[in-house]
């Protein structure tokens, strides 16, 4: 820390109980200022020294489980993955996530966008029912394949895409970029024969069509999963299939396991080691 430093730093917490606070109000809290000092560790020194009552939602500090999501000087990012010292700022401002309700506090209530979530069903779906519950082998997938979804895979459902979007902040029946950037993970996942399915819920108002791309989902994004490309993916497709020009995907057969001790005919034997 050099001299020009402050040594203290100022947090403004929007507080909010609801039922017995009429409005949010603002509450301001100085900490010292410690190097490597993360927005989530100042929330825990308020918490233990200052303010027991204060309440926010996170597990665990390693930017994974996606819980502490919050609007810190006015952008949606991880509290956990963001130092004080990367803000450039006097003031770190700490709010709830926008375009939810407020549980209390920093506490946002994510119960809608898991429920748009589970209605895109965000799983496998195959014919082969059985193979899943008592597997013989397993799914095949080439790394080109893989490529095709696995950018995508990497959402923690944090919900900071959804606060960032403004269609979602003015339309209450669109799904958001985390449910409809999920479904487009499964539908590109070449084990997966569920599209037909997804595609009822997906041709409708809570589709990818409602998104007007302003990509502020894909900018927020801490885990680079860029949503908005999802979306418009997700549109292709759908004027594709609309058109017949789509390809109806067929779910990788299974492979069978290997025989137990017996190495995979795919696999090469290692090369001699020579002395």
């Amino acid at each position: 820390m050099s001299e020009s430093t402050p040594k203290e730093v100022l947090y403004r917490i929007r507080r909010y109980e609801p039922g017995r606070d009429l409005a949010p109000r603002w509450q301001d809290f100085t900490l010292p200022r410690v190097p490597g000092m993360t927005v989530l560790d100042g929330l825990w020194t308020i918490k233990q020294t200052l303010d027991a009552s204060l309440a926010w939602r996170a597990s665990c500090r390693m930017g994974v489980c996606g819980s502490c999501g919050m609007l810190i000087n006015g952008r949606a990012r991880l509290a956990c993955n963001t130092q004080v010292s990367e803000l450039n700022a006097d003031i770190v401002a700490v709010a709830p996530l926008p375009n939810f309700d407020i549980i209390r506090d920093l506490v946002p209530d994510l119960a809608p966008m898991f429920d748009s979530h589970a209605a895109l069903m965000p799983y496998l779906i195959r014919e082969d029912a059985a193979e899943q519950e008592s597997p013989t082998g397993e799914f095949g997938q080439s790394p080109r394949e893989l490529e095709h979804y696995l950018q995508f895979s990497y959402c923690i459902k944090c919900g900071c895409c959804m606060a960032a979007c403004p269609t979602y902040a003015t339309d209450p029946v669109y799904s958001g970029p985390m449910p409809l950037g999920q479904a487009h993970r499964y539908n590109a996942d070449s084990r997966d024969g569920g599209y037909t399915r997804r595609r009822e819920v997906l041709s409708g108002e809570r589709g990818p069509w409602r998104c007007h791309f302003a990509g502020e989902c894909s900018r927020v994004c801490p885990k680079g999963v860029d949503p908005a490309k999802a979306i418009q993916l997700m549109r292709r497709d759908l004027v594709w299939d609309y058109i017949r020009l789509r390809k109806e995907q067929c779910p990788a057969p299974v492979a069978p396991k290997p025989k137990e001790g017996k190495r995979r005919p795919d696999i090469p034997e290692p090369p001699a080691r020579t002395v």
